[in-house]
């Protein structure tokens, strides 16, 4: 029997990928990939010539048990997506989980997942978070944000560079104007940016400078201001 092995790619630099994940591309049968132009790019920049095919959530439900089947027949195969972790966001839950039912070996590597490094260099406590990935387009928006209005945990959140001003109004309007949160913009890519302010000044920031690149949205948890407080007094103490 095969395995099925979960490959992270670069969010952006393509040196950002580890020595394993490199020689594994090479080694399997077949790589499954979200986009077959964009992983084609980095196969080529690293000289791999494995057979890719696509792999997205437009056809993925067609095609699970055909790979469980390749897999089970003793093909290994590595899912890759456009950039960082497949299953984060991304395609790879399904077929992980057919694999797991069929008693098919997985193995996710370590490597690069985009709101790791957003959260970390934030600057808001990263011991504990909560990730919500991309919230609802249009149903359901507003009740996600507002079950989240009581969390103190870093929340992070994925988000259009579209649709950025008008997430940060409505988080303005459920959490607060005054709220602590960050945008990080093109992680790990040349023109990585970081802004950080309220909410309120974030939204204005965007509206007057307009937005562009990937982006990992970061907001204080509810109890942020008030241990940031706590931990002032206790210096002073």
């Amino acid at each position: 029997m095969g395995k099925l092995y979960l490959i992270p790619t670069p969010v952006g630099n393509l040196e950002d990928i580890t020595l394993r994940a490199l020689r594994l591309l090479k080694e399997v049968n077949l790589i499954l990939a979200e986009d077959t132009r964009t992983t084609a790019n980095l196969l080529k920049h690293y000289d791999i010539k494995t057979p890719l095919l696509s792999h997205h959530k437009f056809n993925e439900h067609q095609q699970v048990n055909k790979i469980a089947e390749r897999l089970q027949n003793g093909e290994d195969i590595a899912l890759v997506s456009d950039a960082g972790t497949p299953g984060i966001s991304d395609p790879g839950f399904l077929l992980t989980r057919t694999c797991v039912e069929q008693g098919i070996e997985t193995e996710c590597l370590p490597g690069a997942t985009a709101f790791v490094p957003a959260l970390v260099n934030s600057g808001f406590p990263c011991d504990r978070f909560c990730f919500e990935g991309f919230l609802p387009q249009k149903k359901g928006r507003q009740k996600r944000m507002l079950a989240l209005a009581d969390e103190s945990r870093t929340m992070i959140f994925y988000e259009s560079p579209y649709r950025l001003v008008k997430a940060l109004e409505q988080m303005s309007e459920i959490f607060g104007p005054e709220r602590k949160a960050c945008v990080a913009r093109e992680i790990s890519k040349k023109f990585e940016d970081y802004k950080r302010g309220t909410l309120a000044e974030l939204q204005h920031h965007f509206t007057e400078n307009g937005v562009k690149g990937e982006i990992v949205m970061l907001v204080a948890g509810k109890d942020y201001e008030e241990k940031t407080t706590e931990e002032k007094e206790g210096e002073l103490c």
